[in-house]
């Protein structure tokens, strides 16, 4: 007999349901402006207690997993988060690509709103690449350097300047010339003041804008025109009437060829600041914000390496000039935003020092041995008062037994927030202390957003908080896009670490870190 037709299929529909993670979900990669620069924004009123506890279910950091199905009913916001288009079909698209690709990209369940948010990420991605390529220089380009220049020595380098161009608490550095594919190349030679014994670990470093990258090492005396200052009476002297004719040998010294020539040392830039401090404090206190953020990248890039920084000192922190975008005539002259390296390093032991109950003795840890990991940040808040010229030395800030630090003056819109942060490093219990990367999101929420005034008419949530990472992400483009058919501002480091800063961050990490900064 026929089978009899069959019975409808019974639609069931869920009553609650999460989206595929958007594109704010992502995990962060392996992550400034001038008055006149594109970026350059104002930063949140004076900090105020926190607005309530963070969504259930989540840790107190890092990048979070996409929410479950199961978890659809605890964080319901989550629903309104359109669906991107997969990532590797938005990577090629283009303003040339053919219709039918396009059409069939626009009937996919990310819709139009997907789509856009997609390529949005890419062309960040794409743009900060580039922008470090120019910034550090092609990886083979440098490779293929590093093996011309193995086996060379002095008599194949063209010393520009017998004087040093830097000296840093560690090394002098000389300015030289080497030919290579036809084209002059300047970098420096670095001359170790003590037996370097971290060669290998600095050589071993994954190319980083903060890391100062070596090119290669040789040993041999010192040619008789370089000065090494502090040593009178040996190198760079003419010889006197009453010294015989022939002088003794040059010193056999270690020399360390470095891509990158510094101009001076973060204790000279805050030395020659004050003036500028007290006339623009505003731009200068932006420019110690986004000093310390190269810092804490760095110090970031080096601890994901089982690497520490070996004498975090403003001595041992170089400055490296960048090209200076042009300004306009109206604008007025303004202090350029320099790259900082950081240049002595060691290998971190597997079994670290535990970390002390009291900020008396960690600092006197931190400062009578090379810093160890757990003394980064106690470093790093130190340093805040140094470039901000308040007075923060071991004597003073063990003087301080009623929980107090010195205060820091409120001479622009960065200061509340910078006093914030430096408080948070500096905390006397040492888990109630800030990390690194924590550190490093505060500074980049000071520069950049979101301002506290944004949750004045909404309250604070996941979903307005990705709703701004989106229309700053498409605001952020547009302005690139602007400046470049005018050719007012020429991308440069502070774009990118904008860049950096936008391609990488989530809500989840904003809802963190504005908790903790305001």
């Amino acid at each position: 007999d026929p089978l009899p037709p069959p019975l409808p299929k019974k639609q069931l529909q869920r009553a609650e349901s999460l989206p595929e993670p958007g594109p704010s979900q992502r995990c962060h990669d392996d992550p400034e402006p001038r008055a006149g620069s594109i970026l350059y924004s104002i930063p949140p009123a004076p900090l105020q207690p926190g607005e309530g506890a963070p969504p259930r279910d989540r840790p107190s950091w890092a990048p979070k997993k996409p929410l479950t199905k199961s978890q659809s009913l605890v964080e319901p916001l989550a629903r309104s988060s359109p669906q991107k288009a997969p990532s590797g079909s938005l990577k090629e698209l283009t303003f040339g690509t053919a219709d039918r690709e396009l059409g069939q990209l626009l009937e996919s369940p990310a819709g139009v709103s997907g789509v856009v948010l997609g390529c949005q990420e890419a062309s960040l991605a794409r743009l900060s690449a580039l922008l470090q390529e120019e910034l550090v220089g092609p990886e083979e380009r440098q490779q293929l350097l590093e093996a011309e220049l193995a086996g060379k020595r002095w008599a194949a380098l063209a010393v520009l300047d017998p004087q040093p161009c830097c000296q840093s608490g560690d090394a002098w550095y000389f300015r030289v010339g080497f030919t290579f594919e036809h084209c002059q190349l300047q970098f420096a030679a670095k001359v170790p003041k003590l037996c370097c014994s971290s060669l290998g670990v600095q050589s071993s470093l994954r190319t980083h804008s903060s890391i100062q990258r070596l090119l290669g090492r040789f040993t041999d005396r010192l040619p008789r025109e370089l000065v090494l200052p502090g040593i009178p009476g040996k190198h760079g002297q003419s010889p006197s009437r009453e010294e015989p004719a022939c002088p003794a040998p040059q010193p056999v010294l270690q020399v360390l060829l470095c891509a990158e020539v510094p101009q001076q040392t973060l204790a000279d830039f805050v030395k020659g600041s004050h003036a500028l401090h007290r006339t623009s404090p505003g731009h200068y206190e932006r420019l110690g914000c986004l000093l310390l953020l190269q810092l804490c990248m760095g110090l970031e890039h080096l601890r994901g390496q089982n690497v520490a920084q070996g004498d975090l000192c403003p001595e041992n922190l170089l400055l490296v000039q960048c090209p200076c975008p042009p300004q306009s005539q109206k604008e007025p002259l303004r202090l350029s935003l320099p790259r900082l390296l950081i240049s002595s390093f060691f290998k971190v032991q597997e079994k670290q020092r535990p970390r002390s109950s009291s900020l008396e003795q960690d600092w006197s840890q931190a400062l009578a041995a090379p810093s160890p990991p757990a003394a980064a940040e106690l470093n790093v808040g130190r340093l805040i008062y140094q470039i901000l010229h308040v007075d923060i030395s071991l004597e003073n800030i063990l003087g301080f037994r009623s929980k107090r630090l010195p205060e820091i003056p409120s001479l622009s819109i960065y200061s509340a927030g910078l006093k914030r942060l430096a408080s948070l490093l500096l905390h006397r219990d040492p888990h109630q202390r800030v990390s690194i990367e924590q550190a490093r999101g505060i500074l980049q929420v000071l520069l950049w957003g979101p301002r506290q005034e944004l949750f004045a008419r909404s309250r604070k949530s996941l979903e307005l908080l990705r709703s701004w990472l989106q229309v700053k992400r498409a605001l952020l483009l547009l302005r690139f896009a602007e400046n470049s058919a005018g050719a007012r501002v020429s991308p440069g480091l502070e774009e990118w670490l904008c860049c950096q800063y936008f391609q990488g961050v989530t809500e989840h990490t904003l809802y963190q870190v504005t908790q903790l900064l305001y």
